[in-house]
């Protein structure tokens, strides 16, 4: 275990054997001398990865002249984050079988969730509103993109963003190069992965689907399928995705690297619920006819069924 101290036999970047059966019966064994330095490294080479990634982005958004392009790069750096992580794995990390098919089977499940909310965004980036700022973000620079000037961007939304990414990955990066512990947890996280991800996906194609309808003819607030048990079905289902994945990557690795991890998921609920999520979003959509009957029917963030009385402290 990594708490015993070093063993000056072993070269700390060599690959960490297999875990074998009777570590396999010791509950949250995956954290070895060998692996720690290595998590070290994983950690640090992700947040130059995000560093990159928000550095690209904000380079893209001063020439669009709107930083609402962050919300691409959102999805999509996770993904680069993800398969660098898996790489490393994969090159350093235990070559088991197991850990290999874990590796490899998160970055599936991040690819799949990260590339479908990029594509999803970069078509609404490039529809009706192409070229506008989202208000969201006008409203956290405090006015347009070229009144504030890039640096104080830079500061107020891609810091901030980057920030989030690197720990919200944390149990991609550190499960990617330790060993799977509990293969039931790993099946669990798919499972929760997948409850998300067809809230999120469903969840926007309803909302799509309402836009799309006549201004005059439609409802002044979207409150039918999904959109009648939550008020945000799409950031509901985003952050259970972040769950699933802590499960599949974080707990699935040894009580240990969850524990350590799990700040993830949690920073993912917050951050999307109460940042650049639902509350503010929420600012401008109470401005609409009927909000307020839709706000005292339907909870704001965890769902319940449409008839199910709300409680006032349920978010």
């Amino acid at each position: 275990m990594w708490l015993a101290g070093p063993d000056h036999h072993t070269n700390v970047w060599q690959r960490p054997a297999r875990t074998g059966e009777g570590h396999r019966g010791t509950p949250g064994y995956v954290l070895g001398v060998s692996t720690f330095p290595l998590i070290v490294f994983v950690l640090a080479l992700g947040a130059a990865t995000v560093v990159a990634v928000m550095a690209l982005t904000a380079i893209r958004g001063q020439q669009l002249g709107v930083v609402a392009v962050v919300d691409v790069a959102w999805g999509s750096g996770f993904v680069v984050v993800a398969l660098v992580s898996a790489v490393v794995g994969q090159l350093l990390g235990p070559d088991g079988g197991d850990a290999t098919f874990q590796r490899w089977f998160v970055l599936v499940l991040v690819a799949l969730w990260g590339g479908r909310l990029a594509w999803h965004v970069r078509s609404r980036f490039n529809g009706e509103h192409a070229g506008e700022e989202d208000p969201r973000y006008a409203e956290m620079l405090g006015g347009s993109l070229a009144e504030v000037g890039l640096a104080t961007a830079v500061k107020r939304v891609f810091v901030v963003q980057g920030t989030a990414m690197w720990v919200v990955s944390l149990p991609v990066m550190v499960g990617a190069v330790t060993d799977l512990a509990y293969w039931p947890v790993l099946v669990l996280g798919a499972l929760v992965w997948a409850v998300g991800l067809a809230f999120e996906t469903i969840g926007d194609r309803q909302l799509t689907a309402y836009k799309a309808e006549p201004k005059e003819t439609r409802p002044t607030v979207m409150d039918r399928g999904l959109w009648g048990w939550t008020r945000h079905p799409n950031y509901f289902g985003d952050a259970t995705v972040w769950w699933g994945l802590w499960l599949a990557a974080g707990l699935a690795s040894g009580w240990a690297v969850g524990l350590a991890t799990v700040v993830a998921p949690v920073a993912m609920t917050f951050f999307i619920r109460n940042v650049t999520g639902a509350k503010l979003l929420e600012k401008k959509m109470s401005q609409r006819e009927g909000w307020d009957d839709y706000a005292a029917r339907v909870p704001l963030f965890f769902p319940l069924p449409p008839g199910v009385k709300k409680s006032a402290s349920r978010g």
